[in-house]
C-alpha cells in the first residue's frame, strides 16, 4: 500500500501551481483551494477582496517514493517569483502571497532549507512566508483542473502555459507521461 503525503504552497494565482503539479510525477493530485485566513469555507470572491487573509494555494498530494518533498519545493521555487510580495507578475493582493505551510517538523526543515538554497539563485530577498499549515477549504469547482479545461482561455495561454513551459524544460524527466 502506498503512503501518500501532502504538501501546501501558494505561489499567485492558484491556477498556474496547479496547472504546474498536475504534470509531476508522483503527484496523485493538486487541488486549488485557500488557507491562511479567518473565515471558513471561504469563497473566491471573498478571498479576491484581500480581506478575508486567505492565501490561493494548492494541496498537493504526493507519492514520497517517486517525488521528494524537496523536489516539490525546488520546482516551486522554479514556477514563481518567491522575492515579490503579495503579487506574482500582474496578480496583486494578500491572496497571491508566497507562501510555504508545513505539517510538520521535517517539512519545516526542508522548507528551510529550500528557501536557503532558493535565495542563492535570486537577487532580492525571498519573502515567502513559512507557517504551520492551517486548514485547508478547496476552492470552488470550477477553479479546478482550470488549465487543462481552458487551455485557450487568455490567462491560461499568456500566464500558465509558460509557467508548464518551464517547468517541462528544466524538470523534463519530472514530467508525466
Amino acid at each position: 500500500m502506498r503512503t501518500m503525503q501532502k504538501a501546501l504552497v501558494g505561489g499567485g494565482c492558484f491556477w498556474c501551481v496547479e496547472g504546474v503539479f498536475n504534470r509531476v510525477i508522483g503527484v496523485e493530485s493538486a487541488i486549488s483551494g485557500y488557507a491562511g485566513g479567518a473565515r471558513k469555507n471561504p469563497s473566491y470572491e471573498q478571498v479576491c477582496t484581500g480581506v478575508s487573509g486567505h492565501a490561493e494555494v494548492v494541496e498537493i498530494t504526493f507519492d514520497p517514493k517517486i517525488l521528494s518533498y524537496e523536489e516539490i519545493l525546488e520546482i516551486f521555487f522554479e514556477i514563481h517569483n518567491p522575492t515579490t510580495l503579495n503579487a506574482q507578475g500582474a496578480d496583486r493582493g494578500t491572496q497571491y502571497r508566497s507562501v510555504i505551510y508545513y505539517y510538520d517538523d521535517d517539512q519545516k526543515e526542508k522548507a528551510l532549507l529550500s528557501m536557503a538554497k532558493a535565495q542563492e539563485v535570486w537577487n532580492e530577498p525571498i519573502v515567502t512566508e513559512l507557517a504551520m499549515a492551517p486548514e485547508f477549504f478547496p476552492a470552488e469547482e470550477y477553479h479546478q483542473n482550470y488549465y487543462s479545461e481552458h487551455p485557450t482561455q487568455g490567462y491560461c495561454y499568456a500566464v500558465i502555459a509558460p509557467k508548464i513551459d518551464k517547468f517541462m524544460k528544466r524538470f523534463g524527466s519530472k514530467v508525466k507521461k
